[in-house]
């Protein structure tokens, strides 16, 4: 079994910063940033449980709900990846939209 632990760790810490953010940092973007990456990883989740069918986008649940999307994405994500390199990937998306998002 795949330990997820790192993506697990980077996406916590991700939507922590996004909870502790000021409002104003999260209208500048932090939030925009969190929301497609939450939907790059539910796009990767579907991807994995159902190849073949439409994926559905995550909704705009406004800048107040972005770290529960990234939160969620993440974990659902980490239950269906197959192996090391998939792992690698995620937690590089989550560390470097970390980094976009500037918080």
């Amino acid at each position: 079994m795949l330990d997820t632990t790192p993506l697990i760790t980077a996406v916590d810490r991700f939507a922590d910063r996004l909870r502790a953010a000021p409002q104003s940092r999260l209208q500048r973007g932090a939030a925009a940033e969190a929301l497609e990456l939450a939907r790059e990883l539910a796009l990767r989740t579907q991807v994995r449980e159902t190849p073949g069918s439409e994926p559905r986008r995550m909704p705009d649940a406004g800048m107040f709900a972005a770290a529960d999307q990234v939160t969620v994405a993440g974990r659902d994500l980490a239950l269906v990846l197959a192996d090391e390199g998939e792992l690698e990937e995620a937690v590089e998306l989550v560390e470097q939209a970390l980094g976009r998002a500037g918080i």
